[in-house]
């Protein structure tokens, strides 16, 4: 006999932007008793258009779990603003990614909680299934409820202790802005062979996507590819020569970080002479 899932909670959706928008949708799609409180006229506009039904004052009292969708530095003051039209017990919980429980300020009775979809939302209609989601809370209860609720949207649920909270955020963002960040840096170096930055991204964004599917198939180190895993100390001093200053400031910690990855398949000879090349600062 399969074990008892928690039921579908009321829930209210706090917010209705991209992020608010999407987890509304996702768990309406799943026939979650959801509605949307909005903070603005603009807002309930959006919540209309988008098909989803606004929350009443009697639906909010009635919610099992008021689920923040706002700006992180929103959360304390909407979580107190909340706090008293909550019916006791029921579960506060926040979205931000960098927040501890604790930005929610005293429980006065409701129950803490933060759900992070790692996934970044463009529009409102953007899938979350396939992601995943850090959850944290003290509470068993809303833990089982939390992750019944990622498992209906298609998120895989990843526990994240509060004390490390900042390390997991930081490599949420470096796996996403940093990417795009190590991107913006390619297309510079693009731009100094002359080639524009529309057709720039055209010709790395699938190479970048190629090597995602690597990573995803094979790992990291398997996964990752270039000059550096082939311990061509050549083409990397040509690369260093090229580059504009500051592309190669973004260069030298990204190949000492590869490796770090692929270092221990490489004969020592060329791994020293890498290692050398790539600690130094001038040509």
């Amino acid at each position: 006999m399969s074990p008892r899932r928690p039921s579908r909670s009321r829930v209210v959706v706090v917010g209705v932007g991209r992020l608010g928008g999407a987890l509304a949708l996702a768990l309406a799609a799943k026939r979650w008793p959801v509605r949307v409180l909005a903070r603005s006229e603009e807002s309930r506009r959006r919540a209309l258009e988008l098909g989803l039904k606004p929350a009443s004052e009697s639906e909010v009292a009635r919610a099992r779990v008021c689920l923040l969708c706002v700006p992180d530095k929103a959360v304390p003051l909407v979580a107190e603003e909340l706090k008293p039209r909550l019916a006791r017990g029921a579960a506060l919980v926040h979205c931000a990614g960098a927040l501890s429980l604790e930005a929610l300020g005293p429980p006065r009775g409701r129950v803490p909680g933060s759900f992070h979809p790692l996934v970044a939302v463009s529009d409102p209609r953007d899938s979350l299934a396939g992601s995943s989601v850090a959850i944290s809370t003290r509470s068993r209860w809303l833990r089982e409820a939390l992750e019944r609720m990622a498992k209906d949207v298609g998120l895989r649920a990843l526990r994240v202790p509060e004390k490390h909270r900042a390390a997991y955020h930081a490599g949420a963002v470096l796996s996403a802005g940093g990417v795009v960040a190590a991107l913006s840096a390619a297309v510079e170096s693009f731009r100094a062979a002359g080639i524009s930055e529309e057709h720039a991204l055209a010709a790395l964004l699938p190479l970048t996507h190629s090597a995602l599917r690597g990573v995803e198939a094979r790992g990291l180190a398997a996964g990752y590819t270039g000059p550096i895993s082939r311990g061509d100390a050549g083409v990397v001093t040509a690369h260093l020569a090229a580059l504009p200053p500051e592309v190669a400031a973004i260069y030298r910690p990204l190949s000492r970080r590869g490796l770090r990855l692929v270092g221990h398949r490489l004969p020592p000879e060329a791994r020293a002479a890498l290692e050398k090349l790539l600690a130094s600062e001038n040509l």
